[in-house]
């Protein structure tokens, strides 16, 4: 392939990972557009099968069943991580680091992370997400007066090897196996659509027939075919280009114990891609490999094509954020929330829908609220009393700021802990013992996850609704007041208390049993009541 454009860029697009148009890619003394690496080295005997260009794969070892305990995936409290802004536990593998660039390497690792895991196993997280680790593009993008490196591990360059920024190999089953000890399961983020900018996948003769690029004018209109961001793409309908990408991500799937795959650009690769990666990773990975894949702007409806044919087993719902932040701000009418909050348990039976505030490609929940922690606590607090799995973003428990892009992917704070690359950076404890409690009462009540929901109150400005799980009986109340006013509630008594006692599960006090509740809710608070023990 000639390429008279050496890394082109994308132009912004609605699952854009970067809100930039008409980008540069420029070459660096020591980036791949000035001193391309050999290309992946793609056996002729059999197309698809490939080993490093540094080093021999080494054969997959079988599939090993995770330590992780046996627990519905409803009930998991997953946190997200940008791996390269969390921890830096290795200084000697920072490679072009600078803290001080929003688009640079921060210089954050497997070690570090797993240095730290008590950071999340304190808070009470049961699930962790990785974004991906695999080697990614030497070069940067520019075009917003900086240089955009591929830190975030989207922009990979060869699926066969890991970043060495990031570690080695057995620094990540060092990593896994040290959050099985905790309890905590692990995704990693595995990308399938497309490989970096002017990767050696568009150099090497044996693999550039398999992508579309616009340098070639050969990108679609439609999800499958076309370019996203600008990213060149693999042809994943060819067999022999869906068994390379198969075979590579699978392998680190084996060899490093993970639990599961976080899917990116779900809808830009085809239902028999899907269906092909159901069946292989059930058979070569275990029945229960768990598969979340993002379908940009998805929802119940529009995930329904990847669940009713068993291509995956939970997507993103990209309307919980704007819908609570929404209804936190006292925009929009209660009942409206309550009936989105009902319709998100008509998900197709035995899959399930991921709910986040915050992300690594959505301007951050504190910030859309301008910094109000008052407003912020009510969503997370809907957050974790509704149906779906929770993602918590990095950070945003202490009140990390976050921001539009880059600002959302800034390093997680530490405070006054000497932990690289966050050291220093401000952190809200109080917030995140408020995110301890509701994580806390979360995990010991099936309601909250598995539960039916039904609206208590749905006029005004406190929300109330309960959560009745029958397999277990267990049922809690959530009374949410968005107004600056007290207000009081009443309804009846819930039949699954079978009248007893109420306790406050939040903030601690008991309500005495009797015909109706009475219940008063603070400005700007939440009450969460359960049956008392």
């Amino acid at each position: 392939m000639v390429d008279s454009s050496p890394c082109r860029p994308p132009a912004r697009r609605a699952n854009s990972r970067h809100p930039l148009t008409s980008l540069l890619f420029v070459p660096l003394a020591l980036a791949a557009c000035a001193h391309p690496q050999p290309p992946p080295r793609v056996a002729t005997s059999e197309v698809g099968t490939s080993t490093s260009a540094t080093a021999p794969v080494a054969a997959p070892a079988p599939a090993v069943a995770p330590v992780a305990p046996a627990r519905h995936w409803a009930d998991e409290v997953l946190y997200f991580v940008v791996l390269d802004r969390f921890a830096d536990g290795d200084p000697a593998n920072n490679l072009q680091v600078d803290k001080k660039a929003p688009g640079s390497f921060h210089g954050g690792d497997f070690k570090g992370l797993r240095e730290q895991l008590d950071e999340l196993s304190s808070l009470g997280v049961t699930a962790l997400w990785l974004t991906p680790v695999v080697k990614n593009i030497d070069g940067f993008v520019t075009g917003a007066g900086f240089p955009d490196w591929g830190y975030h591990g989207y922009w990979a360059d060869d699926f066969h090897q890991l970043d060495p920024r990031f570690g080695t190999e057995q620094e990540l089953k060092a990593l896994v196996d040290a959050c099985h000890q905790r309890g905590i399961r692990v995704l990693l983020d595995v990308v399938y659509n497309h490989p970096g900018y002017n990767s050696r996948y568009q150099k090497a003769p044996e693999t550039k027939g398999w992508l579309r690029s616009e340098e070639l004018g050969t990108c679609g209109q439609d999800d499958v075919t076309s370019c996203v961001s600008g990213l060149p793409d693999f042809k994943t309908e060819q067999p022999e280009v869906a068994k390379y990408l198969l075979d590579a991500q699978l392998a680190w799937g084996k060899r490093s114990g993970v639990d599961g795959f976080r899917l990116d650009t779900v809808k830009h690769v085809d239902h028999p891609f899907w269906q092909e990666h159901r069946r292989r990773t059930r058979e070569e990975l275990g029945r229960d490999f768990f598969l979340l894949g993002e379908v940009w702007g998805g929802d119940r409806e529009s995930l329904d094509p990847w669940f009713v044919n068993d291509e995956m087993d939970a997507g993103f719902d990209f309307g919980f954020q704007g819908s609570a932040l929404a209804w936190a701000q006292g925009r929009g009418r209660t009942v409206a929330f309550d009936a989105y909050l009902r319709s998100r348990h008509k998900v197709r039976k035995g899959y399930h829908l991921s709910h986040f505030l915050s992300s690594h490609d959505v301007p951050g929940a504190l910030f859309q609220l301008q910094g109000d922690k008052t407003r912020f606590r009510l969503a997370a607090a809907l957050q974790l009393t509704t149906s779906g799995i929770p993602v918590i973003y990095y950070g945003e428990e202490v009140g990390r700021p976050g921001g539009d892009w880059p600002a959302n992917r800034s390093d997680m704070p530490w405070g006054e802990r000497a932990v690289q690359p966050g050291a220093g950076l401000p952190r809200d404890e109080s917030l995140r013992q408020f995110y301890q409690k509701l994580i806390t009462i979360r995990r010991a009540h099936p309601a909250l996850s598995r539960g039916t929901h039904k609206g208590l109150a749905t006029e005004g400005d406190v929300y109330t609704f309960l959560r009745h799980e029958p397999e277990s009986g267990d049922a809690v109340v959530v009374a949410v007041n968005r107004s600056d006013k007290k207000a009081s509630i009443s309804f009846p008594w819930p039949e699954a208390w079978s009248g007893a006692d109420a306790e406050d599960l939040l903030d601690g006090g008991r309500l005495t049993a009797g015909a109706t509740m009475d219940v008063t809710v603070e400005p700007l608070s939440v009450r969460i009541l359960g049956r008392a023990r």
